[in-house]
Formats: structure tokens, sequence, C-alpha cells
């Protein structure tokens, strides 16, 4: 098996919605690991499966950012938001977008409801920069990127920044260093199989 590591835009994994997970084995707590340190590798607050081209409702959080913090640390599965109040727009970044950063209107506080890894159903209120990096998690669960969250003149200062990721992408696939998109699908829905 390929070594995990953080998938950057325009990778398929990152617009695949991902499946729920009904299953909680030994392989997914592998995978959560990996998870954990990558985000903490790329300081990062968050991450979500589909941003280590893994299709499952998963993510990982420590919104301290601090792996000296474990018990900061949160893995959810199925997660999804069951209630919203407010708005605040404050910069946001992407592990997937490494360097890029846009003001992002957001849900002040947010309810949801997501499984811990003890199959237990969670509910919490969450506000600020939880919520922030909820909100973002999730979307990636669903195939949404921050970058569809940006308004006009976000998205207008952005445009090279995204173009340059898209040549990256591109460059990295000729190079043979990333599958051509049809095998990333494949992958994705064999994967799927497994949750």
């Amino acid at each position: 098996m390929e070594k995990m590591k953080i998938v950057h835009y325009p990778h398929p994994a990152l617009r695949h919605a991902a499946m729920p997970v009904s299953c909680i084995d030994k392989e997914l707590r592998i995978s959560i690991g990996h998870m954990m340190e990558l985000m903490y590798e790329a300081k990062g607050l968050g991450l979500a499966a589909p941003q280590v081209a893994l299709p499952y409702q998963l993510l990982v959080m420590n919104v301290t950012g601090d792996p000296t913090k474990p018990e900061c640390e949160e893995v959810y599965l199925n997660p999804r938001i069951i209630e919203r109040k407010g708005t605040v727009e404050d910069e946001e970044g992407c592990l997937s977008f490494p360097g890029l950063y846009q003001k992002i209107r957001r849900s002040k506080s947010i309810k949801i409801q997501a499984y811990d890894l003890k199959g237990q159903l969670v509910e919490k209120v969450v506000g600020d920069l939880e919520a922030r990096a909820w909100q973002h998690e999730i979307d990636h669960l669903n195939g949404v990127l921050f970058i569809d969250m940006m308004g006009p003149i976000a998205k207008l200062t952005s445009r090279s920044a995204i173009k340059n990721f898209e040549r990256e992408f591109k460059k990295a696939q000729e190079k043979g260093e990333i599958p051509p998109e049809v095998e990333i699908e494949k992958l994705l829905a064999a994967l799927e199989g497994q949750v």
C-alpha cells in the first residue's frame, strides 16, 4: 500500500462525496493515526479523510494545533451539522491548498452530531475557530472546498494560485507521480466497498 499523504487540489478525491463509516476496525484506526501525524506535520487544525484520498466520512481535529496536547485531539465519524447560528467572516486556509488563505464567511456557532470511536453518538455545540474548523472539514466530506465558499473578490485574487495548483497536479500526473483521474476514481470506488 502506498504511503498516506495529503492530496492537493485538483485531486479527484477532494470532489468525491465520502461514504458513511459503518465499521470501526483496526485498519480505520491505523488510518486515523496516520491522519493525525500528517495534520501535525502540515501544521493543520483538522484533516478530513478525502484529503488523504480516503472516501470516508471521517475527520481528525485538534483546534490547538499542538501535538503535545493529545487531550484536545478529536476523531469523529459521519459528522453532520444540525443547527447554525450567526455568521462571521475570517481568514481560512486548507492543507490541500498550501499557502492559500482567504476570508470565508461561516456560521459563528453550530451544533453537530457525530460518532466517536466507540460508536457512541456525540452531540455538541461549538463556536468561533472550532466551529469554523468543523464546517471546513464537514464540507470536505461532501466534496465542497473552501474555494467554493469564497466571495467574488477572494475568488478573483485566488485565481492564479488555483491555476498554479492545477498546473502542478497535471505536471505530477505527466511524471507518473499521480495516477490518471480514471485510476483514482477506480481506487476510490474500491475503497468505498471497504466501509
